[in-house]
Formats: C-alpha cells, sequence, structure tokens
C-alpha cells in the first residue's frame, strides 16, 4: 500500500509498508481480550499493517525506523504476513540498505526486529543500530542469537534520551517492552506499539494483552499522546492502517 512522505523540521519521513494482514492463530485473541475496555466494533478481526518508516534529512542521511517482519523463515513466522516487503519499499524511495546510516529498532518484537539480520548476515551493513540498554538486558537468548549478536559492533546502545542525528531523537517509552524508545522528529512521534490500535487514542488506558507492564505501558502512552496533542503534532504509528495520525 502506497502513502506519502510528509516533511517535518526539515526531514523528509517515508512510511513503508512492510505487510498488511491479521495476526496468526498462534497469538490471535478476540479483540476484547487483546484490549480489556476498549469499545470494539462489529468485527472481531484485526487487520495489522506493519509500518517502518525511513527518515531522510537535507544532507541525505538516513534513519530506518524499524526493520519488519523479515522473510519467510523470520521468527516473525509464526504469526505475521511474512515475507515482508521492505527491502521493495525502500527501493521505491530510492534507498539501498548499504546507504541506510541508522537503524532505530523500537523494539525487539519480532515485528519490528526481524528484517535486521537475514541468514545470519546484518542487512544493513553500514548502519549503527540504536537500541535502548534496557531493551538489549531484558532480551531472551533466541532474540539476542537471531538479532543483536550478529550485528556485532553496529549496536549503539543508548539509555534514555539521544540524538541519532541533528533533529532526529529517540526517547525512551518503557512497558510495552522494558526498553521500548520512540523517534521524535519536531512536532512528529513515531510510536513504535507504545500505541497500537485506534481504541487506544480513544481512552490511552485501555491496555493490550501483550503489553509486558501493561500499567507503565499506559502510563507512558497517557504522557506521550497528551504531551503530542498539547504540540499540536503528529504520531507516527506501527499497526494502523493509515501511518500518520494528527492529534488535536
Amino acid at each position: 500500500m502506497l502513502h506519502q512522505p510528509i516533511t517535518v523540521a526539515g526531514v523528509e519521513v517515508f512510511p513503508l509498508c512492510d505487510a498488511v494482514g491479521p495476526m496468526g492463530d498462534a497469538i490471535r485473541r478476540p479483540m476484547p481480550q487483546m484490549f480489556p475496555g476498549g469499545r470494539h466494533g462489529e468485527s472481531d478481526e484485526w487487520i495489522l499493517h506493519f509500518h517502518c518508516y525511513l527518515l531522510r534529512d537535507a544532507a541525505g542521511r538516513t534513519v530506518l525506523v524499524d526493520t519488519g517482519i523479515g522473510p519467510r523463515d523470520s521468527p516473525a513466522a509464526s504469526w505475521a504476513p511474512v515475507p515482508g516487503a521492505l527491502g521493495a519499499e525502500l527501493a521505491r524511495v530510492g534507498t539501498a540498505p548499504e546507504e541506510v546510516d541508522a537503524v532505530v529498532i523500537t523494539h525487539l518484537h519480532s515485528d519490528h526486529a526481524s528484517g535486521a539480520v537475514v541468514a545470519g548476515a546484518p542487512v544493513f551493513a553500514n548502519a549503527r543500530h540504536v537500541l535502548q540498554r534496557a531493551e538489549i538486558d531484558a532480551a531472551g537468548e533466541a532474540v539476542l542469537d537471531q538479532v543483536v549478536r550478529p550485528l556485532g559492533e553496529r549496536v549503539q546502545a543508548v539509555d534514555g534520551g539521544a540524538e541519532v542525528l541533528p533533529g532526529i531523537r529517540v526517547l525512551l517509552a518503557p512497558g510495552h517492552t522494558p526498553g521500548h524508545q520512540v523517534v521524535q522528529v519536531g512536532d512528529l512521534v513515531l510510536t513504535g506499539d507504545v500505541v497500537l490500535h485506534p481504541v487506544q487514542l480513544e481512552d490511552p488506558r485501555v491496555p493490550y494483552l501483550y503489553d509486558a507492564d501493561p500499567e507503565l505501558a499506559a502510563a507512558t502512552r497517557v504522557e506521550l499522546l497528551d504531551r503530542v496533542r498539547a504540540e499540536g503534532g503528529t504520531i507516527g504509528t506501527a499497526h494502523f492502517a493509515e501511518p500518520f495520525t494528527r492529534l488535536v
């Protein structure tokens, strides 16, 4: 699905549609179980849009936010609609994997990190990969073996807020996972899985079944959405049908 880029604070932000589809049976649950307390429509089917984002600054430097679900044999294959189309989407916006300067992985769940390493080799060979140290510390051995360790010295572990490129920052936003982070450019925040479904815009305290710490995730979501709304800003989400949502 083709989505148009926007420009924020001099940075072009390209939404990349990696895949579209429902969760597989391995983790799918009825919507009232997935988002307890949310107001759901008649359909019990959650069709996810798997968005990554490419940021290109005025100097032509690029930051990729998340690496998608990966190939057919990726860790996401048990539940997500593999293979992902990230490579084709990057080509569509004129960027080859070796031209990516930095990769931000919002968190190490398989639909956000599985495209970083394929067949044991880093896909974005010339990029530093920015992760929160808390996320690495909390990761299981399988994720470390599949994603983090093959990246080797390409991993840049940060603690809290950090600048990726001038005007492009990561901010710790824990709860969904211990070291979940978001990306801020001007008044745009790329939220990763802080906000997963539109019901959480209506009521940010609606939890998600697979949040590691539901109470902390809700507090993070309330704070982030309140801040963006106060600024009249925009969020770029990972799983909404439309990538950008203006908050007013």
